[in-house]
């Protein structure tokens, strides 16, 4: 086996009642755990996704309405899916794109304050297939396997599927790398700040716009002048991790205004830092914003 391992990798998939990741819901994970010594463990999980599962999702998963009525919400699992992957990476098929800004979407909703992206290397084999021969995981694992993929759609056998071509992919493509680090950059189509795609960064590393009127700008630059546009995004139909990094964004301007207007005050505690703004002699009434 040419993957190279120092942590266990979490292969995953997700089935929803949509693609929208900021409205749409789990209602089934599959999570296939590959240890350093090369064996598994698995865990696949029904979820109550407390709104109603289109009939389109239905026909493409099979999971109706009934089949999780019983079943727990995401917020009563997110304790036991966080442990299955603490100190594990991720890997998954279109992951991506889809199934980690949906798990991350679902964590934040449930009021874990987690952010993937720091705590796990990410990995996708749709991107090596997509490099080599663009296909559909069926055509993947027929291609790499040589088999057919029985139960599509269904989580437990799309990530089962997922694992077979990875593996199989590493075995097949001397150019694809063997470690997961490395595996992260070439499996990254583009790299954003957000997981959904809706913000990036320009040459010097500030989170740009990658949507809307101000595509192309930066976030400080449009927020500094139009405060608004982040409280629209706040109060629109935003993915909870996208609202998040504009909010850290804004908070970081207004403390540069205030330290700016502070600095015009007392022009000559300009070189304090920001822990030390105040001048020690100054009547903390005089300093309200």
């Amino acid at each position: 086996m040419r993957l190279q391992l120092t942590r266990p990798l979490v292969f995953f998939d997700l089935e929803t009642t949509g693609v929208n990741v900021a409205t749409d819901r789990i209602v089934e994970i599959s999570l296939v755990k590959q240890y350093t010594n090369g064996n598994t463990e698995s865990l696949t999980r029904r979820v109550n996704p407390q709104i109603p599962i289109p009939a389109e999702a239905t026909a493409v998963h099979h999971i109706t309405n009934e089949d999780v009525a019983d079943m727990p919400a995401f917020s009563q699992l997110a304790p036991e899916i966080l442990a299955f992957i603490e100190n594990c990476d991720l890997a998954g098929y279109n992951s991506n794109h889809f199934d980690v800004p949906m798990l991350q979407e679902e964590l934040l909703r449930a009021g874990v304050d987690v952010d993937l992206r720091k705590e796990h290397h990410f990995v996708d084999a749709f991107v090596i297939f997509q490099k080599h021969t663009p296909r559909n995981l069926t055509a993947a694992y027929k291609h790499y396997c040589g088999k057919d993929l029985e139960g599509a759609h269904g989580a437990n056998a799309d990530t089962e599927a997922t694992r077979e071509v990875l593996l199989a992919q590493l075995e097949q493509h001397a150019d694809v790398p063997v470690t997961v680090e490395a595996l992260e950059e070439y499996t990254t189509m583009q790299k954003t700040a957000d997981l959904a795609g809706r913000i990036g960064y320009d040459a010097a590393g500030r989170e740009i716009f990658l949507f809307g009127k101000h595509r192309g700008k930066t976030l400080a630059e449009v927020f500094s002048r139009e405060p608004s546009y982040n409280s629209w995004i706040q109060e629109g139909d935003f993915p909870l991790y996208t609202k998040r990094i504009c909010r850290q964004v804004m908070e970081n301007v207004r403390m540069d205004n205030k330290l700016k207007r502070l600095q015009d005050k007392f022009p000559s505690h300009q070189n304090q830092s920001r822990k030390d703004a105040r001048p020690w002699n100054a009547n903390p009434g005089e300093l309200q914003f």
